[in-house]
């Protein structure tokens, strides 16, 4: 019983970890953070198993996890208030052309990332992004200027 009751608490843990850390995808994450992340859930796991190395204790912690996640993203869908917290909100970086610094800021978002996004969708200056939205996962949508 005492690896569910850890598996459960390392996992709120390391969500709302994740959550305040950063909104970066994957592929858009630093090295500095990919080995945050699995140092913090390597030591939830020991926590999980303790000093009991069975495969018994460690699949328990592992479907327990992994049952939480379903169940947390369940509660997501239901509840919008809930899945906000947990999966954030798109947030509005540049509006009407205007840089919205202070959420770039606490998102740790800088110009270059924005601008990487706007060349894909083809613009070249900053004048050209009307709106770059930074979405809930972490990928950043760009909409063009309409004269451009």
């Amino acid at each position: 019983m005492s690896t569910i009751i850890h598996a459960v608490i390392g996992y709120f843990w390391l969500l709302f970890t994740v959550r305040f850390l950063s909104r970066r995808p994957g592929a858009q994450m630093t090295p500095f953070e990919f080995v945050l992340i699995f140092l913090i859930g390597g030591v939830i796991i020991l926590s999980c198993v303790g000093n009991d190395h069975s495969e018994t204790n460690s699949v328990i912690a592992v479907m327990t996890v992994g049952l939480l996640h379903r169940f947390v993203s369940a509660l997501a869908v239901r509840y919008r208030k809930f899945g906000a917290i947990v999966e954030g909100i798109p947030l509005v970086l540049i509006d009407r052309g205007q840089r919205r610094t202070e959420i770039m800021w606490k998102m740790r978002i800088q110009d270059p990332d924005i601008m990487a996004a706007g060349r894909v969708k083809g613009a070249r200056t900053f004048q050209e992004i009307r709106y770059a939205v930074l979405e809930r996962l972490g990928s950043i949508s760009i909409i063009k200027n309409k004269d451009e």
